[in-house]
């Protein structure tokens, strides 16, 4: 839409901040998994349980079409109603099991891919999975030292926010000649804004990390789902 003045967030305004091919993206958590399962090793991915866990399972459903899976897909409870409102709406899924519906020595537990919030990381629900490779997916995950202090064997780059060319696409499609920047890499988007033409300027707000609100989100529910 056509504007004069447009406000957008930077959570991710770094040129560094390119986000890979949906396509490429899955094709990694695939192949990751698999090298898993083979190696009898489960294979555990943090993503936040409202809207980012079910990109990767619908993703993850498409990109093996015909191939079948190499292990369960175990879900931890805070995904349970939410997977069913995104299949209530037309979302393709693939069956998700709660850790419970399988033998607490079940083979199939050292080939699963567990998908879980990042709040369960180093949580005794854990413990059942044996042996795990981890993984975060977060657009935070295109620097390696995020990954290292999230203290996760690999990363992957997955974010609903825009990316850097995301970004600048839309603030030129606007046409708007004044920009108001929020949220993240602020005083690097204003400079680079400036220095092209733009009359950009920042607005600060109270907004907080994604980390925090994914906490929030499933602070009253345990990990098979039930009301704490």
């Amino acid at each position: 839409m056509r504007c004069d003045t447009f406000i957008t967030e930077s959570t991710f305004g770094l040129p560094i901040y390119r986000w890979p091919t949906q396509a490429t993206l899955m094709a990694e958590i695939f192949d990751w998994w698999c090298v898993n399962a083979a190696a009898g090793r489960a294979s555990v991915v943090y993503a936040y349980a409202f809207g980012k866990a079910q990109r990767i399972l619908s993703g993850l459903m498409r990109h093996a079409g015909a191939v079948a899976l190499p292990g369960p897909i175990v879900g931890h409870g805070a995904l349970t109603s939410l997977n069913q409102a995104y299949r209530e709406a037309g979302v393709e899924l693939p069956p998700v099991m709660l850790a419970t519906d399988l033998p607490a020595r079940s083979p199939a537990l050292r080939r699963a891919l567990i998908v879980a919030p990042p709040s369960a990381q180093g949580s005794p629900w854990l413990r059942r999975f044996g042996d795990t490779s981890d993984a975060f997916a977060s657009g935070w995950m295109q620097l390696r030292g995020t990954r290292r202090r999230r203290g996760v064997d690999r990363g992957f780059a997955l974010s609903d926010h825009a990316d850097w060319p995301g970004l600048l696409s839309a603030i030129s499609a606007t046409g708007a000649e004044r920009v108001i920047v929020t949220h993240g890499n602020v005083p690097v988007m204003v400079r680079y804004l400036t220095e092209r033409g733009w009359r950009a300027q920042a607005f600060e707000t109270a907004y907080g990390e994604e980390e925090d609100a994914d906490a929030q989100a499933v602070a009253d529910t345990d990990p098979e789902g039930r009301a704490a």
